[in-house]
């Protein structure tokens, strides 16, 4: 098995542009591991199966893990509001302020700004200065109306673990997960990534790659997408939620009870592809298919991309971690011929144009949508087509590339258009749909936004 994947990782790196990227599959009871590309243009270090990457998003499973661990202790609830635990804890709605549970936060449900990323320092007192920050914070959409992606929500829950077990939750990390995992490459700070063989972000034009300016997001940010590792130690994290909670050596880190819990669906996600499933559970994206379930979560930095599947009765985990080029697509494709052939599983298909405009269609959608981080605005043209003007409006906008982009999108069906980002092939799916209450909002990018004009 380890030939194939070998070759199938080099023809891929090579077709998809892809820098650098290490592997690791779980299957019949052994994990493989190959890696190939460099790390970093600059240097030319070769990427080795030991080569340590941003897992970005995925860190929400470890986090949505921790908080688990408080429930199965008996220290926090799932539905108590956050305030109980966290008395300073302000956003700018009193009543969600209120009402806002643990288990909002972990399925992307609170409808609180999910993109606010403020540097509050390095210090052990980040989270809690970022708690601080969030005094302002708008909402998106109701609370508990529909699913929109919510790194915010996840550095709250950090803090919530961390003040209930009264130290970092990078320690807490460490002492809840990482050490009984036995793992030995997998980190949050930067210091610590530099004692390995670490990769960095890369960006800008395929063909002549350039290295990140920028190597990640602040501490803050870390409970929503810091941890560091390699693709084999991600794939021991995998397996302990696979064994119902078991490290390896057979301690119980999570009960049954909760790793099921995580896998649970709690919210339907109206855009089924961008963020790798048709539901939320728990710290887990869900997708319930004809060939079975899958659950996992994918991750992205700066230049850095990671993707996480698990075929739960197969007992099949997929890693790859990249740093820069047409990593989605690359991961698509390694995906569906793996799990075809180690489970007979037929990955979702992710929307393509389907060639007919419906003018009408065009015209309904057109119009302004606003979040606090976000503006976009979709025109209806000549053809009947839509187009997008799209502005990023957070704190991290114009670090990689210009803030306002103008995207041209094409229909798929009635509520569903589609279009492709600058440097990439893959279709990006945008879903208008409306809460019950009859607001009209699009979901593009994982994130909820409602019309306002």
């Amino acid at each position: 098995m380890e030939h194939t994947l070998q070759d199938s990782l080099d023809e891929r790196c090579h077709e998809y542009q892809v820098v650098g990227a290490s592997l690791a599959v779980y299957a019949d009871d052994q994990t493989v591991e190959v890696a190939s590309g460099v790390l970093n243009v600059d240097t030319d270090v070769e990427a080795t199966t030991d080569s340590v990457f941003q897992v970005g998003s995925i860190t929400k499973a470890w986090t949505g893990t921790l908080a688990l661990q408080l429930v199965d202790d008996g220290l926090v609830s799932l539905d108590e509001p956050i305030a109980t635990y966290l008395p300073e804890f302000r956003v700018a709605d009193a009543e969600v302020r209120d009402r806002v549970t643990l288990r909002h936060l972990l399925s992307h449900t609170s409808g609180l700004e999910g993109d606010h990323f403020a540097d509050t320092g390095r210090g052990d007192d980040c989270l809690r200065k970022y708690v601080e920050s969030c005094a302002a914070l708008a909402q998106t959409h109701p609370l508990g109306a529909t699913m929109s992606y919510c790194n915010s929500g996840y550095s709250i829950a950090g803090h919530l673990v961390e003040k209930v077990r009264g130290k970092p939750w990078d320690e807490v990390l460490m002492q809840g997960l990482i050490e009984p995992l036995g793992l030995s490459k997998t980190t949050t700070m930067p210091e610590e990534v530099l004692r390995f063989r670490a990769a960095i972000g890369h960006v800008g034009d395929l063909t002549r790659p350039r290295t990140s300016p920028r190597w990640g997001p602040p501490r803050s940010a870390g409970p929503a997408g810091l941890v560091c590792s390699t693709a084999g130690e991600v794939v021991t994290f995998a397996r302990m939620h696979l064994d119902h909670g078991r490290a390896p050596g057979g301690d119980r880190l999570l009960t049954p009870e909760s790793v099921h819990a995580m896998q649970s669906a709690q919210a339907t996600v109206p855009d089924a592809w961008t963020l790798g499933g048709s539901a939320w559970g728990l710290g887990w994206a869900l997708s319930e298919t004809e060939s079975g379930r899958l659950y996992g979560h994918d991750g992205s930095t700066f230049g850095q991309r990671a993707f996480l599947r698990i075929a739960p009765e197969a007992r099949v985990v997929i890693v790859l971690l990249t740093t820069g080029g047409r990593a989605t697509e690359m991961f698509d494709s390694l995906a569906s011929e793996l799990l075809e052939g180690l489970a007979g599983f037929a990955m979702p298909a992710r929307p393509r144009p389907a060639g007919d405009v419906d003018p009408g269609d065009a015209l309904a959608r057109a119009g302004i949508y606003q979040s606090p981080s976000t503006r976009l605005e979709f025109t209806s043209g000549e053809s009947g087509a839509l187009q997008l003007e799209m502005t990023d409006t957070t704190s991290l906008a114009g670090i990689l590339s210009d803030p306002t982009r103008r995207l041209d999108l094409l229909p798929v069906r009635p509520g569903l258009w589609v279009t492709r980002l600058s440097s990439q092939h893959h279709w990006v799916p945008a879903v208008f749909f409306e809460l019950e209450d009859g607001q009209p909002y699009v979901h593009f990018g994982g994130r909820a936004t409602p019309r306002v004009a």
